[in-house]
């Protein structure tokens, strides 16, 4: 059940026997399955939840109560997971089917986490730069992911790279958004502009104009052909994908926005927050905000719907704390008079906004700003990820569970510690203690696929029967490797003595260039390479082709000849700097996932 269940995964430990809190959503489902009634029939006395433990047995998942969304909220913490290399956590997603989080980085890494039992399993470099959004496809086939230079990726659920396109040049691309075909995808830049792109042919089909500033977020809803996004110029628009038009512009917001996202059940709603105390929810039939939802004692820096309960919306603020709204709950504060809600009122496109004030709050769920938040889709976990460095789990609590209103996350460490509800000591050791257990659990680290050694070709390496090659240097593509060179004979000069060497130069590599014996050119001025004879200007000549210099001995290249490749593909520029050659194209692979015709299929 939510929150329960410490098992030891089917094989002794030493020491302590293992308490990290586990979810198991089957338990719930199968007693709702046992005690549902059939269509028709009459409603049978079933027992109702109660707060006392003993009605743990009765505990049923969000889909079985759809109008009672307080007992969905997260207010229990269930556990933070922590990478080695600690970076700030941009984005957390859950995979369709529930079973994992993945997670992207500062760093741009790919983190997956186990989502029953929380711990790590497998962690790869995605991107370059930091990533700023994840998105899966509607028929769960494909992720798109886009980073700080502006690039956007393709994937497959294995994670194997199929393409990567420059969506926004040398601007950030802050939100990707996916069609509800899943043919088209939206990504939102810093560049002032929205571009909509083909998914199957990766080209851009059109550009969205209009904001004047930076575009911070999109949306794309869930049933319809309708684009939402915010800017930095404080507005958020609503546009049209197939003309490219802008319908409309929603005031309200006073800064730069944050995040838009529409309500994923019924599609009428759009909720949005900004970089202030406030976040608000617009009523897409009216064209204006109905709610206002206050509380926030910082800046609103991400929001998640509820993937079941409509009426369930949570912020994450820059401080940190977790606030979960009742959209048909006021909850005033003590001395507070309630309001009309713009539905009750006798005119509502002129009513004022309902003020809404939290259900429940995590006033120290991180120790900085909630960056990322989303619910997993069976409704009975909220991930989030934070500035902090630590992804973080929260679900409902158990019935006869009250712990949790004096834990560390609601009235803060020092606080718990004085009344013996968090013991720091402890709280190390038992992190530690799990930082082990995902160390001997998790799977190896995984890393970019190996390139093709030939251009077209996949990597050696995932041919069967053949083993990825290894190299004298121990690295996987070769390096600087020792070359044979050609006798280049010279006429000899006798009686001078030679010049010094440059720092690090091979003088019997030398001496085999030049056919065994080394020149020796006259004398000139200290400090200074003499002049060589037989050849213009008495410039030093160049080695023979394939001969790589040493750090600090800069050589021209021969006439008429451009500077030799490395052995791992790469060149040597005009600066002496290594600039990598262009990798394989990756289009025949996502050639044959399109002729499959499996992201074509409307959910």
């Amino acid at each position: 059940m939510d929150g329960g269940g410490h098992g030891d995964h089917g094989h002794e430990r030493r020491g302590r026997p293992n308490r990290r809190n586990a979810t198991d959503i089957g338990t719930t489902y199968a007693r709702w399955m046992q005690n549902r009634r059939q269509a028709g029939k009459l409603k049978r006395g079933a027992e109702a939840e109660r707060p006392s433990t003993s009605y743990v047995v009765d505990m049923l998942p969000p889909a079985a109560h759809r109008g009672e969304a307080v007992d969905s909220i997260p207010a229990k913490h269930l556990h933070s997971s922590l990478n080695k290399v600690r970076q700030p956590v941009n984005v957390v997603k859950w995979t369709p089917e529930g079973r994992r989080l993945l997670t992207g980085s500062t760093s741009g890494e790919f983190t997956l986490w186990n989502g029953t039992g929380f711990n790590f399993e497998t962690i790869m470099q995605a991107h370059d730069s930091a990533i700023r959004a994840i998105r899966y496809s509607h028929n769960d086939e494909f992720i798109l992911s886009a980073d700080q230079e502006g690039l956007v990726k393709y994937w497959q659920t294995n994670f194997n790279n199929l393409q990567t396109i420059e969506a926004h040049d040398d601007a950030a691309v802050r939100d990707v958004a996916f069609a509800p075909t899943d043919e088209k995808f939206v990504t939102a830049g810093d560049d002032t502009t929205l571009k909509i792109w083909d998914f199957s042919r990766a080209t851009m089909d059109s550009t969205l104009s209009g904001h004047q500033w930076d575009v911070k977020c999109a949306d794309w809803h869930p049933t319809k052909g309708l684009i939402a996004s915010g800017s930095k110029d404080h507005t958020v628009r609503l546009w049209d994908p197939r003309t490219g038009r802008s319908l409309t512009t929603l005031h309200g917001h006073k800064n730069t926005l944050t995040m838009t996202r529409f309500e994923p059940t019924n599609g009428m709603l759009l909720a949005s927050c900004a970089r202030e105390q406030n976040a608000r929810v617009f009523d897409l039939r009216m064209m204006r905000d109905v709610f206002l939802l206050k509380g926030n004692d910082k800046e609103v820096s991400s929001l998640a719907w509820h993937p079941i309960h409509s009426s369930l919306l949570s912020t994450g603020g820059n401080d940190g704390a977790m606030m979960h709204y009742l959209l048909d709950e006021q909850n005033p504060p003590a001395g507070s008079a309630p309001t009309i809600s713009p539905y009750d009122a006798p005119n509502p496109a002129d009513a004022p906004t309902q003020t809404i004030y939290p259900s429940h709050r995590t006033t120290h769920a991180h120790e900085y700003a909630i960056w990322s938040m989303d619910w997993h889709p069976l409704g009975h976990v909220l991930a989030s990820g934070s500035n902090d460095r630590a992804t973080r789990f929260w679900t409902r609590p158990r019935p006869g569970d009250d712990s949790y209103v004096n834990d560390r996350w609601h009235i803060g460490q020092d606080a718990a510690e004085a009344q013996g509800t968090w013991r720091k000591a402890e709280a190390q050791r038992q992190q530690q203690e799990d930082e082990a257990e995902d160390e001997e659990d998790a799977l190896a680290d995984q890393q970019m696929p190996v390139k093709g050694f030939l251009p077209g070709l996949p990597g050696l390496s995932g041919l069967p029967g053949l083993s990825k090659p290894s190299f004298p240097d121990g690295t996987s593509t070769g390096g600087a490797q020792p070359i044979s060179l050609p006798s280049l004979p010279l006429p000899p000069l006798n009686g001078q003595a030679p010049p010094p060497l440059p720092p690090g130069m091979d003088l019997e590599a030398l001496k085999q260039a030049f056919g065994g014996s080394l020149p020796f050119p006259p004398p000139a001025a200290s400090g200074t390479l003499p002049p060589f004879p037989g050849f213009a200007n008495g410039a030093m000549p160049s080695l023979p082709p394939g001969f790589v210099p040493p750090p600090g001995f800069p050589m021209p290249p021969l006439p008429g000849m451009s500077p030799p490749p490395l052995a791992d593909g790469a060149s040597v520029g005009a600066a002496g700097g290594r600039r990598r050659a262009p990798l394989p194209s990756q289009q025949e692979s996502l050639q044959h996932e399109m002729s499959r015709g499996r992201f074509r299929t409307a959910r």
